[in-house]
């Protein structure tokens, strides 16, 4: 018989186990869902702090307004009502680059850099590190992940709110400090002011808490699961996604056809 052993979680006829703690017992009740889902993915128990500032990253990215990943998910589910697992992962499914993949873009760009240097001793050194690695990416032709909010052009509110949890809990680490001097000298090398948006000041945080880097999009899309259920039952309340495929398709009909490429020879 092949045995496949896990730290995770076991069921017995009588009993379940998750994380060697009995599941019933000592972990229903009082652990938190956020605080599980750190344990589960680092195999240790958060402290209160982490535990304070990972729940923060988790709020700051349930939702976002009608984003794609939000638009999708209502489309979906007004085609598919049958289907609620369809339409939460139609929308889990458009996490990337622009969207909630700017976390882990964000996390792994700051870890990378620091890895190549010894940490700054004040901030008069973090804002050179910064200097040097906003100049770098400019030089490349690059964008500095996490800079820059296509609708927070004056400030990213999440972004000072997780800064400043994560002092108060002792966890501003050194990715925080380099994406927070990065936000102070950009301007230096860019000739303009941009925000450091809340997607990157996420990452950034988790990068701090120790989580594994390649788990930092996972963790927003397990933010969003909560948003995408939010939209899922308001669209069920009052619903709009009829209206929008509506508004899309009627306005379409009064388009030209767009010509064929090929002028209508096939083969």
């Amino acid at each position: 018989m092949t045995e496949y052993p896990t730290a995770l979680g076991a069921a017995g006829r009588t009993s379940i186990t998750l994380l060697g703690k009995d599941l019933a017992q000592d972990v229903m009740g009082s652990v938190s869902f956020g605080e599980l889902a750190f344990w589960l993915a680092t195999q240790r128990r958060p402290t209160p702090g982490e535990t304070r500032v990972f729940e923060a990253v988790l709020a700051a990215l349930a939702d976002h307004g009608f984003t794609p990943t939000a638009i999708v998910t209502r489309l979906t589910y007004l085609s598919a009502p049958d289907s609620i697992q369809g339409a939460l992962a139609a929308g889990l499914l458009g996490g990337g680059s622009r969207f909630l993949g700017v976390t882990e873009d964000t996390g792994i760009f700051l870890h990378e850099v620091l890895a190549r240097q010894e940490l700054p001793a004040d901030e008069a050194g973090w804002d050179t590190l910064a200097l040097e690695t906003v100049r770098a990416r400019r030089e490349a032709g690059k964008f500095v992940p996490g800079l820059g909010h296509h609708v927070h052009k004056d400030g990213d509110p999440r972004t000072p709110r997780l800064m400043e949890i994560a002092t108060e809990e002792g966890l501003f680490g050194p990715h925080l400090r380099l994406f927070a001097a990065i936000g102070r000298v950009h301007p230096q090398v860019l000739g303009k002011t941009l925000p450091l948006n809340g997607a990157g000041v996420c990452g950034a945080a988790l990068a701090d808490l120790g989580l594994p880097l390649p788990l930092l999009r996972g963790f927003a899309l397990l933010a969003r699961t909560a948003g995408l259920i939010g939209q899922l039952a308001e669209e069920m309340r009052n619903p709009v996604a009829n209206d929008i495929f509506l508004s899309v398709d009627l306005n379409n009909r009064s388009i030209p056809p767009v010509p064929d490429p090929h002028g209508g020879r096939h083969g």
